[in-house]
């Protein structure tokens, strides 16, 4: 057990540091080839954050652990609202950029609520998982064209810039390559022992691989996006940090998701699934009423917000479906 137990510690340590590797050497390489730093923020960060969910729940799926795969993606979702948004709020109460509102939140909503309609079978085909892929590709290029045509004073671009600039550097276009290749290898092979691990861990503590999925798994794929916000929010940078919750929820849906099912093939128990998605509308719902417009998202619905998320936690901890 404790060897498992390393495995599944180094394997989580390999995804972050893996994933942070892969952004800085990706980033770098595109800044070297002259793409606009707005472009990288929106496309090359944005993507690379969501490596770990990726990789965990490809491997999880092309092992045949679809429980994890799908667990991982809903229980990153909830994570990122009950979890980094609320701890977000905590230490620097994040203002809510008005064209969060109009351009994101709605899609965020559509992807969440997309979600019980592909999985009310059981079964996400490759057909389905192609379309929530393209769903990607076309809110990437939605997101770009938008914020390309907005002034210069919106605050979400500006900090975009900052945030890609903070990430790309001067070096030789193959160090840069190598820093990324590193971290692409670190992350495939995190990937590997993380689900591995949470496997093991499972079926020796008589738990199902459903809820390691929702709760270990989950809450260690969202560790990049957790320090993401928390650097952003101390930083001052609050649009993005309220930025990477929504839209690392929507890459997990359409991209996470949509590329593991193209691997292969996801299959989920639909009467198992139901309390799950059920909770993750639910934690969809308290983001569209805290982002509900221009304003600041207090403590107060920080500390709620935690809260929920325990009691979710403790409850999910407890169904061993």
């Amino acid at each position: 057990m404790l060897t498992t137990a390393f495995f599944l510690i180094a394997g989580l340590a390999l995804l972050v540091f893996g994933a942070d590797w892969f952004v800085k050497g990706a980033a770098g390489i595109a800044d070297a080839f002259g793409v606009p730093p707005l472009v990288i923020g929106l496309t090359v960060v944005a993507y690379g954050t969501s490596m770990p969910e990726l990789v965990v729940s490809a491997v999880a799926a092309i092992d045949g652990s679809s429980a994890i795969a799908l667990g991982n993606v809903v229980g990153s979702n909830i994570a990122n609202i009950g979890l980094i948004l609320a701890i977000t709020a905590l230490i620097a109460p994040p203002a809510v950029d008005g064209g969060l509102i109009r351009r994101e939140v709605p899609v965020l909503l559509f992807s969440s609520l997309l979600l019980p309609l592909v999985l009310y079978n059981g079964v996400l085909s490759r057909v389905e998982a192609a379309l929530l892929t393209a769903g990607a590709v076309a809110f990437t290029i939605a997101t770009v064209r938008y914020a390309r045509a907005a002034p210069a004073s919106d605050q979400f671009v500006s900090e975009t810039i900052q945030e890609a600039s903070t990430r790309a550097n001067s070096a030789a276009p193959w160090k840069l390559a190598a820093v990324g290749l590193s971290g692409l290898a670190m992350l495939l092979l995190g990937g590997s022992w993380f689900v591995d691990a949470a496997v093991k861990i499972a079926a020796a503590a008589g738990v199902s691989e459903r809820v390691i999925g929702l709760t270990v798994v989950a809450v260690g794929t969202s560790l990049p996006e957790l320090a993401a916000s928390v650097v952003a929010a101390v930083r001052g940078h609050s649009a993005m940090a309220v930025g990477n919750v929504v839209g690392s929820n929507i890459f997990n849906i359409f991209f996470v998701l949509g590329l593991a099912g193209l691997l292969s093939p996801i299959v989920g128990d639909t009467r198992a699934l139901w309390p799950d998605l059920l909770i993750l509308l639910g934690f969809t719902g308290l983001a569209v009423l805290v982002l509900r417009g221009a304003r600041t998202i207090s403590r107060t619905e920080g500390v709620l917000m935690l809260v929920a998320y325990v009691g979710a936690l403790l409850w999910l901890s407890g169904s061993n479906a």
